[in-house]
């Protein structure tokens, strides 16, 4: 089951629900602002793309810019911090079983069904 991490709030976001919708696939809408993920889910999330935890921080939030940015972070601290502040996590990301993609650009998202 495809699953996409959503803000309805942000452009690409709706973008890449809109390509899902398009698909003609069954999926489920996760908008992980209003449920947060465990940082269990975070981590199986970031292994599926094959990224570091780092790779998938929003650095233009000004949480990042704030609290994170120049610091050396371990793996198990990024996670945190995505736990604590969710939208440091790029969006959207599109998971299946196997594996997730950042959908930026959205046409990522196509690579999961070839």
């Amino acid at each position: 089951m495809l699953k996409i991490y959503h803000n309805p709030r942000c452009k690409t976001s709706r973008a890449g629900l809109e390509v899902l919708k398009a698909s003609g696939k069954e999926f489920e809408i996760v908008e992980y602002l209003k449920n947060p993920l465990t940082a269990n889910e975070i981590k199986s999330l970031i292994r599926k793309t094959g990224l570091q935890a780092k790779d998938v921080v929003r650095t233009q939030e000004a949480y990042y810019k704030e609290n994170l940015k120049g610091k050396n972070l371990t793996e198990e601290q990024w996670i945190e911090a995505i736990t604590i502040e969710p939208k440091l996590l790029q969006r959207p990301i599109v998971e299946t079983d196997h594996k997730a993609v950042i959908a930026k650009p959205v046409e990522n998202i196509h690579s999961l069904w070839i």
